[in-house]
């Protein structure tokens, strides 16, 4: 399904709850004057509009050339051709994680808690991401946010929130480049 020049708040429950039969009425965006104290998850219009966003870039990763199914990192490689019956969860927790770190109504909480609230670190470490693979995972999210013309703010903030967890994520590539292995 495509969605050709729609601002990411005006995308309405497409993902989460298609197909079941009930009507939901649209998130209206803040007012103007409210945007300054609006969140960045009432700004980029809410659940329904994240997981809009989450789910076109999280096609997008599996058919990238660097970290997808054709990815020379055969960890990436095999997660993107042999794991996909777990992308909709995948969605899903990616869906839950930009929903909490903007600020809306929703908790994340890791499928394999690390050191951090997150655990990013332990849920990538068997992938062993270089820090260019994960650059380009950042790139295939900022072209998300631009398929989906979300304001250059918003589209700095979500990348920022993104990019803090880049130690975390390469993790795992960083420990094996280390230890010559």
């Amino acid at each position: 399904m495509k969605y050709p020049a729609l601002r990411i708040s005006t995308v309405v429950a497409i993902l989460l709850l298609s197909g079941s039969g009930t009507a939901y009425a649209q998130q209206s965006p803040p007012q103007t004057q409210q945007n300054a104290k609006a969140t960045l998850y009432e700004r980029l219009g809410g659940a329904f509009a994240i997981a809009a966003v989450v789910n076109h870039f999280s096609d997008a990763v599996v058919k990238n050339p660097v970290v997808g199914q054709r990815s020379k990192n055969p960890a990436l490689r095999e997660w993107h051709t042999k794991n996909l019956g777990r992308l909709p969860g995948l969605k899903f927790m990616r869906t839950l994680w930009v929903c909490n770190v903007a600020g809306g109504p929703f908790q994340y909480t890791a499928t394999k808690p690390g050191s951090t609230p997150v655990g990013l670190e332990v849920a990538h470490r068997d992938l062993k991401i270089s820090p260019a693979e994960f650059d380009e995972v950042a790139a295939e999210l900022a072209r998300s946010l631009v398929f989906f013309k979300v304001p250059d703010q918003e589209r700095k903030e979500v990348l920022a929130a993104f990019a803090a967890h880049k130690g975390e994520v390469t993790s795992g590539y960083s420990a094996t480049s280390k230890s010559g292995g």
